[in-house]
């Protein structure tokens, strides 16, 4: 019957499609037969072949026929057209013996069909194994779906006193390149990155991943104010600048379409309205990289998944504070986030 190592080994491969097949979800499958492992897959990129799909061909250039066979799949199986053909529809015509789901998919194209399918062909199906994890794993996928919202995750790094730089506004470097490095892992793994036009102007940032493999996120620029002009690294195709309705000067507006920018128009500076016009822009998760002014402006708004701190055993006395924010709470009355509190512990140098 059910195992959990083949469960457990459809999560790992599930993890490898991490960074190139969002918006859609992250799966895997492991297909299982008289005792063995005979097929393996996952969805490696966006619209191409979903993961049961790989696993089945994987079977079946081995010599393998998967009927009669267990399938461990990290998603229950889609039952809609989309960029490919409905995996739950090819499992039952290869007439598989049991699928074993680890959570059920909440896109409502799917939501429970797959499972319905699958059964009406005549497979057991069994699903809640290792549900968490799958569910972990596909966080933005889930968020975005059920909320209609891009995934947000606040970045910051920080002295131990809280700040983001010194004085005179430097922040090269606060924390070490083992840190910087995970940064990269993360734009990697999210569909964008957004910055503030101070971040812009004071950096001039290619938002880029360098230090390890994997894709560029698309970047994301608010500008608010229209006070960017000129050329910047981040002004590309890959690009989405958000600015307020009517704002744009048309010769600004021409610079931007012939740099291929896409512009983003908004009512306002409700951060709930940029969230929602990005997530029709397919975004479903988003590395916030901002300043203070855009770390206040997300703190405040309360569109925030996760809070990213990274915190170097270094003091500055005064600089730049973390979050610039529109008034002074007390005590008593805080402008409180809906997290637990955290631990940091150091060894120092004897």
């Amino acid at each position: 019957m059910f195992k959990i190592e083949y469960m457990q080994r459809a999560l790992y491969l599930a993890e490898r499609g991490k960074g190139f097949v969002s918006p859609n979800p992250l799966v895997g499958c492991v297909i299982v037969k008289d005792g063995k492992v005979i097929g393996e897959g996952w969805h490696k990129r966006f619209g191409e072949a979903h993961a049961e799909v790989n696993a089945v061909l994987d079977a079946e250039s081995k010599g393998f026929s998967v009927e009669n066979s267990d399938v461990y799949v990290t998603l229950e199986p889609c039952s809609h057209f989309g960029k490919t053909p409905p995996c739950a529809n090819m499992l039952a015509e290869k007439k598989v013996k049991r699928v074993f789901i680890a959570t059920l998919d909440p896109n409502p194209l799917v939501a429970g069909r797959g499972v319905e399918i699958l059964k009406s062909a005549g497979i057991e199906v069994f699903h809640g194994f290792l549900e968490n994890e799958a569910k972990n794993l596909n966080k933005f996928f889930f968020y975005h779906i059920k909320n209609k919202l891009p995934y947000v995750i606040l970045k910051l790094a920080t002295t131990l006193d809280g700040f983001i730089g010194d004085i005179d506004g430097n922040s090269k470097w606060i924390t070490n390149e083992k840190s910087r490095k995970k940064v990269h892992e993360l734009r990697s793994e999210v569909d964008a990155v957004l910055v503030g036009s101070g971040t812009v102007q004071a950096d001039n940032p290619s938002l880029t991943v360098r230090l390890v493999e994997g894709r560029n996120p698309k970047k994301v620029v608010l500008d608010f104010s229209g006070r960017l002009n000129g050329d910047y690294n981040v002004f590309d195709e890959n690009c989405f600048l958000v600015v307020l309705k009517d704002r744009l000067t048309e010769e600004k507006r021409e610079f931007y379409l012939k740099k291929r920018v896409k512009i983003v128009e908004v009512e306002n500076k409700d951060i709930k309205l940029v969230l929602e016009a990005l997530y029709k822009n397919n975004i479903a998760s988003i590395l916030v990289e901002g300043g203070s002014r855009v770390a206040g402006m997300f703190v405040e708004s309360g569109f925030i998944n996760e809070l990213m701190l990274f915190v170097a055993p270094k003091i500055l006395g005064e600089g730049k504070r973390a979050f610039s924010i529109s008034k002074v709470f007390k005590m008593d009355n805080p402008l409180e986030l809906n997290g637990e509190d955290g631990f940091f512990s150091f060894k120092f140098r004897s």
